[in-house]
């Protein structure tokens, strides 16, 4: 059997093929433009409509699923090269057209969403698709070829490794009478788990382990996050790509961080050419609307040209908050959120000012207070700063976060004990660094921004196939 994509390349030499597909669209009783998902263009199939039968011509509707036979031939429309001349075609799959609802025409994305089941069928969502298994592909196919180890790190967890809190509770207890403690509380020693479990939101903390037992091993996983957030920018279930690395420090994180990222985005540019066009097109269109002060300001494949064709800028926390601050934005008080003093978290606003206004390439941050990071981010000898790195894109901001880990003991206790956090809690974390510590440093890229980038989805919910928000676990 072949496919749209592998038929499209052949020569017409009258051969005889077998196609299956959907059908997009049928016209005059005589041409169907078959679609199977291999790539953005259909076939067109020519039927003898004097020949057929006519219930089996009714039959032939948009959404259809239908197998023809016929003789590869030299097209006679404007398009593509060749089409099918069909001598036999067996409807495999009905589709009414009075119910089917993603019918040839544009529909919205909102409506689609409501429709995620059938949203792949439409060209937007499988060239989505298409790029993001192709992204994912070169992800395995980058940290394989580096010799790193992939890990599978655990979904249920009962730690808590960003701190932060907003996490997924598992458990078997009943929700209307659960046993109690003395005290009064729920006793989770009487869950499946004999403690208190959760969803994870990262794998960082158990890839370290491993980490420093086979020098370098990369995450790549679902992780959730009970963030009651509906924005473009979240998901309660996404996925995360997370390596960690035996001996390496803060510079050779940031190193191999750029390299990735540029190297999984050339990768898409060379091997999904004509997605990346067509979903360049779609966005110029969507751009016409919308304010001028709105728009884009590179189209997509220049865009991504942007990242992987020139270094990173590498600049220290404190050296950004004093561009910031002495910027025309942050004086005119154009900012949503004025920088005043250092200390402050950068937001959205400011990452891309730095990379699309002021530096105009991709920016690698590091060095930041360690008020706004992470417990396990190494203290810098300042005493107030520690060795964490976010890279940040055009129209995007933040796209990776990671550090080189804490790997003195007493130092990570003594953060621990100030944040409140139980060292009986991570006490197999704790031990890392008891037996054979060493530097090491990782980071944290979500896999949802990344197809954001490469596609220009404007929202998060439309690069995954199932979006799980508030509110919304209906597929």
């Amino acid at each position: 059997m072949s496919t749209v994509k592998d038929l499209l390349k052949q020569k017409p030499l009258l051969q005889e093929v077998t196609l299956k597909g959907w059908v997009r669209t049928f016209r005059s009783n005589r041409f169907i433009a078959l679609n199977d998902g291999s790539c953005l263009g259909n076939l067109q199939c020519v039927v003898d409509f004097e020949s057929m039968d006519e219930a089996l011509l009714r039959r032939i509707t948009t959404g259809a699923a239908i197998a023809v036979t016929g003789t590869l031939v030299e097209s006679q429309g404007r398009g593509q090269s060749v089409e099918i001349q069909v001598k036999d075609l067996e409807i495999l799959g009905d589709a009414d057209p009075e119910t089917y609802p993603i019918q040839p025409k544009k529909h919205s994305l909102e409506f689609l969403r409501e429709q995620a089941h059938l949203r792949v069928r439409t060209s937007t969502f499988s060239a989505v698709m298409r790029i993001r298994a192709a992204l994912s592909f070169a992800v395995h196919q980058y940290f394989t070829s580096r010799n790193f180890y992939y890990f599978h790190a655990p979904i249920i967890t009962g730690s808590d490794a960003e701190g932060a809190g907003e996490m997924f509770r598992v458990t078997t207890l009943d929700p209307k009478s659960p046993p109690l403690d003395e005290t009064g509380e729920v006793d989770y020693k009487k869950d499946f788990f004999g403690k208190e479990t959760n969803l994870t939101v990262s794998g960082q903390l158990e890839a370290e382990s491993y980490a420093m037992g086979l020098g370098k091993v990369y995450t790549f996983g679902p992780t959730f996050r009970a963030e009651n957030s509906n924005t473009s920018r979240h998901l309660a279930e996404f996925w995360m790509i997370e390596p960690e690395m035996a001996f390496y420090d803060l510079d050779a994180n940031m190193d191999l961080a750029e390299d990735f990222i540029q190297e999984v985005l050339k990768y898409v540019l060379e091997n999904c050419q004509e997605d990346l066009e067509f979903l360049e097109k779609r966005l110029a269109d969507e751009e016409k609307s919308k304010p001028a002060a709105e728009r884009s300001e590179m189209p997509l494949i220049e865009k991504l040209r942007f990242v992987t064709d020139q270094p990173f800028k590498r600049v220290t926390y404190t050296e950004a908050i004093d561009i910031l601050r002495n910027s025309k934005p942050n004086k005119k008080k154009k900012f949503q959120f004025p920088i005043d003093e250092w200390g402050a978290d950068l937001q959205s606003e400011h990452e891309r000012f730095l990379v699309e206004k002021h530096f105009k390439c991709p920016v690698i941050l590091f060095n930041y207070p360690a008020k706004i990071k992470a417990f396990y981010m190494r203290l810098n000898e300042d005493g107030k700063t520690v060795r964490a790195m976010d890279v940040l894109f055009p129209g995007i901001g933040e796209i990776v976060g990671g550090s080189q880990r804490e790997e003195r003991l007493d130092v990570l206790v003594e953060k621990m004990e100030a944040l409140g956090i139980e060292e009986k809690e991570l006490w197999w974390y704790l031990e890392l660094r008891k037996f054979g510590t060493a530097p090491h440093s990782g980071f944290g890229l979500g896999f949802e921004r990344l197809v954001q980038f490469a596609t220009g989805m404007g929202n998060i919910r439309d690069v995954i196939p199932f979006p799980r928000t508030p509110q919304n676990a209906e597929f």
